[in-house]
């Protein structure tokens, strides 16, 4: 085995070292989401952990890790005769990004279960982790089917496997642990509720503190044993504190004055539902046993707000996770000495388990020093909603006439637009797709595990043959080749590449606006279906990327605040950037079909002689690699030139305005941009 990077080496990061060690203490707290830029040690901290964890005792030769003091009843090895008990270390089990269902809830042998009625049942993932640490890396990329059964077992404290009538539960109790960056896509608000605390780490800015990260990770990478033998006295100390915070756990008393100011913090933030609530409990109660006290007191309470709450405030996807400290005080202060009263209504709500996330903030750590986030915003924070000043106008050049940024307009809800036909990309919510969940379609031959048995259609090619084959009994005779596979039929996500007309033709502020909210309200609906999303922008003289295709729909929202607009129409170059980032994405990724989402009026006034000739040619490029496209017109005014149409009709897409993004008309517009489509092509 491999030798782990010491916990107690871990250089800064405060907070996520906290959770971490709150979860150690007390796993019913729920686990830690850790969010923050690439290359600031999160998987070396989580991985750390496993080894400060005491030794597990469980019943020999039980592959789920049964308690010998306390063996599930209904565990598939079991029932469990009373026998000397084995230990083992506590595991950390990894999830793959890629890791299919069968992998994480284990695989249960239809074949055997149709032909000898038996339960044959390899166990998964979730099994292995049990009474340990399950530990997903890049968890915001997992499938959402997978991060929903990993959240329902971390919640009920099991795993059901159930196929064709033919069920099996086992135990499945862990300490969760999801790392992810921000900017490669959010969770959604739902999952992230689930998680116990969530803690934001950042990249120290002081070059003392950096300098040493670097010397002690390059001691550990020269020769790791040596490393881990200067910090096993450390190791082994905080190992004992975690054994005597377990210990005291049961003793710590939380008491009536707590617990209101628990519930005070909650319903001053608004947050929603009672996970907050209960997690905030959970967490106020460990950090007390860490502390070596019985009681729970108002710092107590404070710190874990700060790790519970601040994502719950969340309203959408481009919010900045904070949490009002000086809100959070003078809560806690005017709730600290008044009684909570006695008797609840009827009504009140009840605990539900789970727990929240959040976000500890930029200032002090729990004692009072500094954190090493330093000075600089992380990744999720907003922009500045102050506009730049603005630029004195050049004589000339893609910056004539440039004005400065203006803020969005509210955003709102959007209808659908969907991709034509039926693709096989990524799981999401967008466009009609075959997937592994769904509606059941059809049936064919596995090429590969079978994963979804059609039983009827297995029935019916194991018929035929039962003669041959000898039945005798009642059981069905049935073989490899006559299992068949369903097809299913669901949603994948897309690639929805905006191409956005910045130029001085839209720069009125008004106007620039409203287009700026109804792609902010776009962006926010690919957020809701899981699509990735990529920006062009053209004005001046060029068209650029501003934003590369990517799942965090919060950058291309930051990108787009910020865009100014100014100078001519270079209309075919935005389309000719649009062609050449689709091109390389559909190498990267040939399933993910894209949907090009041009916002403009339509207006070409540069890049080249006869610019309108050249957007033309450029947009049929688009029409002959079958690009489902939609122009987003944002032409006003009482006299309209159309332009916008007749660019849609060039793309084999559709035009639709501003205001019909909000109407209920435009649900059949993608059957429109198909169609739209096949008539170009038959009158080219």
């Amino acid at each position: 085995m491999s030798t782990r990077y010491p916990f107690t080496a871990v250089v800064g990061m405060d907070d996520l070292r906290l959770a971490l060690l709150l979860n150690a203490v007390s796993p019913a707290v729920g686990g830690v989401l850790v969010r923050g830029e690439k290359g600031t040690a999160k998987s070396t901290a989580v991985r750390a952990l496993a080894d400060l964890l005491p030794e597990v005792p469980v019943v020999a030769g039980c592959r789920f890790s049964c308690d010998p003091v306390s063996p599930d009843p209904g565990c598939p090895d079991g029932p469990h005769e009373p026998a000397p008990a084995a230990t083992r270390p506590a595991r950390m089990v990894e999830l793959p990004v890629g890791a299919s269902e069968d992998r994480l809830v284990g695989a249960l042998d239809i074949e055997r279960a149709l032909a000898e009625g038996v339960k044959a049942f390899e166990p998964g993932l979730l099994a292995d982790a049990h009474r340990g640490i399950l530990y997903v890396d890049e968890v915001n990329l997992l499938h959402d089917h997978l991060i929903d059964l990993l959240l329902d077992a971390a919640a009920m404290g099991s795993s059901y496997v159930e196929r064709e009538g033919v069920s099996v539960r086992h135990a499945a109790r862990f300490l969760l642990v999801g790392t992810m960056n921000p900017e490669e896509g959010e969770l959604r608000p739902q999952l992230l509720d689930r998680f116990g605390l969530t803690v934001e780490v950042a990249a120290s800015r002081e070059p003392g503190q950096r300098v040493e990260v670097v010397r002690r990770r390059l001691a550990f990478d020269d020769d790791p044993a040596s490393f881990a033998a200067r910090w096993a006295g450390e190791e082994s100390a905080l190992r004992d504190r975690i054994a005597a915070a377990r210990a005291l756990l049961p003793r710590v008393a939380l008491g009536d004055a707590a617990l209101l100011q628990i519930a005070a913090t909650c319903a001053a933030f608004e947050v929603d539902g009672m996970r907050a609530d209960i997690v905030m409990a959970r967490t106020a109660t460990a950090l007390a046993a860490w502390a070596g006290r019985t009681d729970v007191t108002s710092d107590d309470v404070r710190q874990a707000a700060l790790l519970a709450l601040p994502h719950r405030r969340r309203r959408n996807p481009f919010d900045a996770p904070g949490l009002d400290e000086d809100k959070l005080d003078e809560t806690l202060e005017r709730f600290k000495d008044e009684d909570p009263d006695p008797d609840p209504g009827p009504g009140d709500g009840g605990p539900d388990g789970g727990g929240g996330g959040g976000v500890p903030p930029q200032g002090g750590g729990p004692d009072g020093a500094p954190r090493d986030a330093g000075p600089d915003a992380g990744p999720d924070e907003a922009p500045a909603e102050s506009p730049a000043p603005e630029p004195a106008p050049s004589q000339g050049g893609p910056g004539a006439g440039e004005r400065a940024a203006v803020k969005a307009a509210e955003p709102f809800r959007t209808k659908m637009l969907s991709v034509p036909g039926l693709g096989e990309g990524a799981a999401g919510r967008r466009s009609r797709a075959r997937t592994e969940h769904g509606r059941t379609t059809g049936a064919v031959r596995p090429r590969g595990a079978l994963t979804k048995l059609h039983l009827a259609a297995t029935v019916h090619a194991a018929a035929p043959h039962q003669k041959v084959r000898g039945r005798s009994g009642p059981g069905l005779v049935v073989r490899r080749d006559d299992l068949r596979q369903a097809t299913r039929e669901g949603r994948e996500g897309n690639l929805v590449l905006f191409a956005v007309d910045a130029s001085g033709s839209m720069a009125a502020r008004q106007r620039m606006s409203a287009v700026k909210g109804a792609v902010l309200s776009l962006l926010l609906d690919a957020y809701q279906r899981r699509d990735k999303v990529g920006l062009v922008t053209f004005r001046g003289r060029d068209a650029e990327v501003a934003l590369p295709p990517t799942s965090s729909v919060d950058a291309a929202a930051a990108r787009l605040e910020q865009l100014p607009t100014g100078g001519r129409t270079p209309l075919s170059a935005g389309l000719l950037k649009a062609h050449d980032v689709l091109r390389v994405e559909r190498l990267r990724d040939p399933s993910r079909r894209p949907l090009l989402v041009v916002v403009t009026d339509g207006r070409a006034t540069g890049g080249g002689a006869d610019p309108v000739a050249l957007a033309a040619r450029a947009a049929r490029l688009h029409a002959a690699d079958g690009t489902a496209a939609v122009v987003v017109d944002c032409e006003s005014g009482p006299v309209r030139l159309g332009l916008a149409g007749d660019l849609a009709r060039e793309l084999g897409g559709t035009a639709v305005t501003l205001d019909e993004l909000r109407a209920d008309s435009i649900a059949g517009l993608v059957r429109d941009v198909q169609a739209a489509g096949q008539t170009t092509r038959r009158a080219a």
